[in-house]
């Protein structure tokens, strides 16, 4: 659609070069019939964009997804269930550490990760239908 004068600003494509920092290298490398990378934003694809990445999980595993880090930015990490009947119903159930607390996720859910808390790792323990995550930063990269 970059051929308008907005167009540019609809992303339908996916990026296909990111690079992430260590701790986050094997979550890009889940299995295809385990989560798939929908969408992807940051100041590469956009200038002046912040980051963004949107990602359907499929199926669970005790594989962990993302090591435990922390940002010079604040962050917010979200997890949605698809059952129409309950929108509240995650469907699944994801480990995410928030500090030294570890927490069990079973309900649909935004995490709002201030600066400097370290957060993670994330495992993505059981999916009974397909989850939607995304997460999005106030930084125009992920690092």
């Amino acid at each position: 659609m970059a051929e308008t004068k907005y167009g540019k600003y609809i992303i339908t494509e996916r990026k296909t070069d990111i690079k992430l920092p260590e701790y986050r290298r094997g979550s890009m490398e889940a299995p295809a019939d385990m989560a798939t990378l929908t969408a992807f934003l940051d100041g590469e694809v956009i200038k002046g964009a912040f980051y963004i990445e949107c990602v359907w999980f499929w199926h669970g595993s005790d594989r962990v997804g993302v090591d435990a880090h922390e940002h010079d930015y604040d962050e917010v990490v979200a997890f949605f269930g698809t059952n129409p009947q309950d929108v509240k119903d995650l469907g699944g159930e994801i480990e995410m550490w928030l500090g030294d607390e570890k927490y069990i996720l079973t309900k649909s859910c935004l995490v709002f990760v201030p600066k400097g808390l370290k957060h993670c790792p994330l495992i993505i323990r059981k999916v009974n239908r397909p989850i939607f995550h995304f997460a999005v930063a106030t930084s125009g990269t992920y690092k």
